[in-house]
């Protein structure tokens, strides 16, 4: 869904942010956006992980 914005769709969503939150907010919501991901991204990776070991060692 995300792959089919395209660069117009781009720009207006972020217009549109800037209208609605400030120049101000955007940045602090960028980083709050930015963390967020990365947290989820450590704990997916973090399941992932372990379902590996688990299946390794159902394995042997």
């Amino acid at each position: 869904m995300l792959s089919n914005i395209g660069f117009p769709g781009l720009i207006l969503i972020l217009v549109v942010a800037l209208i609605v939150f400030g120049p101000s907010k955007l940045p602090e919501i960028g980083k709050a956006v930015g963390s967020s991901l990365r947290e989820f991204k450590k704990a997916t990776n973090d399941i992932m992980n372990e379902n590996d070991d688990y299946n390794n060692k159902e394995k042997r």
